[in-house]
């Protein structure tokens, strides 16, 4: 068992206090999930409107389980399809529980930092090398990331009132630069690894210089980074140089993942009624989405209610706002969160049993 497996198991089964933040964390989750709903519904003054209740049709539950079921796929064929074109092949079967996995400990982390290390470890568990399950969830996730993060300076310019009179002040040119510096690190990651990689041996060595750690440590940590930074650099390489389906599936599994994940609140408007423009619920969606991406909350729980309750209140009446804040993130988040905690015990006993 490698070193880096070792830290990896001491830090989901053995670290206590690693365990206790995640249940702290989690609290946290629970607690801003149910505070901001509940202080719109107070602010609102509105009782339980009886009309909600004529949501529940056949045809939308029909609508709520197909979106659902696209929604899950995509998700773990986004994954499926960047393994395989950094030359990891898995069965798909096999990445479905990882969907779930990545819902709980990306949304009782902050900023969904514990949802990539949780999928890293199962991967590795199952022969996947440390770089390459690193590799793979990176770049699943800066593709994600760059096609929520290019549109959105383009959103603002071409109508800044999609994004309401609290962002039009100044923060639409500043979440539009904030943007545009995303998209040129992510490019020096991918692609300049070794500023990367030489950047990280200077902090080691001010640390060690510092005397925090010993020089066996040192060396040892930078044979380790360099070693998988080399390897995660080489995927990249194989991602950008590979085979052209699987990136092509890669690209435009992500696509449908962000569309049917946008997708969730058109869902319920149209449900309740509404007449919407789609594309417009679409940008709407991924401007609120890039907000949460730097939320530090757990899960951006607190801060995605709030968001939403600011870009949508305009065009959802009062009685309505705080039932479908809540159902939008019960679809997207609660449901494929509470799945996750089952997915999680069962792939610990069943990678318990098999050791």
């Amino acid at each position: 068992m490698s070193d880096v497996e070792e830290n990896s198991e001491h830090f989901f089964i053995k670290d206590k206090k690693s365990w206790l933040k995640l249940i702290g964390f989690s609290a946290l989750f629970v607690l801003l999930s149910f505070l901001v709903p509940f202080s719109l519904y107070k602010e609102v003054d509105s009782s339980l409107n009886s009309d909600l209740l004529q949501i529940f049709t056949l045809e939308f539950v029909v609508a709520c389980f197909a979106l659902l079921l696209v929604y899950y796929t995509s998700d773990a064929m986004r994954l499926w399809f960047t393994l395989r074109a950094i030359g990891c092949h898995q069965a798909f079967k096999s990445i479905f529980p990882l969907v779930f996995i990545n819902f709980l400990f990306s949304n009782i982390t902050p900023m969904a930092t514990g949802g990539g290390v949780a999928q890293v470890w199962f991967l590795h568990r199952r022969g996947v090398r440390l770089g390459a399950a690193t590799a793979a969830t990176s770049i699943r996730t800066v593709l994600a990331s760059l096609l929520i993060f290019i549109p959105t300076p383009f959103l603002f310019m071409i109508n800044p009132q999609l994004s309401s009179d609290l962002l039009q002040d100044g923060w639409g040119i500043f979440l539009s630069a904030f943007a545009i510096g995303y998209v040129l690190l992510s490019a020096i990651v991918l692609l300049r690894i070794r500023w990367v990689i030489h950047t990280l041996k200077l902090i080691l060595n001010q640390i060690h210089r510092f005397g925090l750690i010993s020089q066996n440590t040192c060396q040892r940590r930078t044979w380790q980074v360099t070693r998988e930074l080399f390897h995660f650099s080489c995927c990249i390489n194989i991602f950008l140089t590979g085979n052209l389906r699987d990136k092509l599936m890669a690209i435009g599994s992500t696509i449908l993942f962000l569309v049917s994940l946008f997708s969730f609140p058109a869902l319920l408007l149209w449900g309740l009624g509404y007449q919407i423009d789609y594309t417009a619920v679409l940008a709407l969606m991924v401007i609120n989405t890039f907000i949460m991406y730097f939320a530090p909350t757990p899960g951006a729980s607190g801060i995605a209610e709030g968001v939403f309750a600011i870009f949508f209140g305009a065009i959802i009446q009062a009685p309505d706002l705080v039932f479908i804040i809540i159902a939008w993130r019960f679809l997207t988040i609660y449901l494929g969160l509470f799945i996750g905690i089952f997915v999680t015990i069962f792939e610990f006993l069943s990678g318990a049993k098999n050791d």
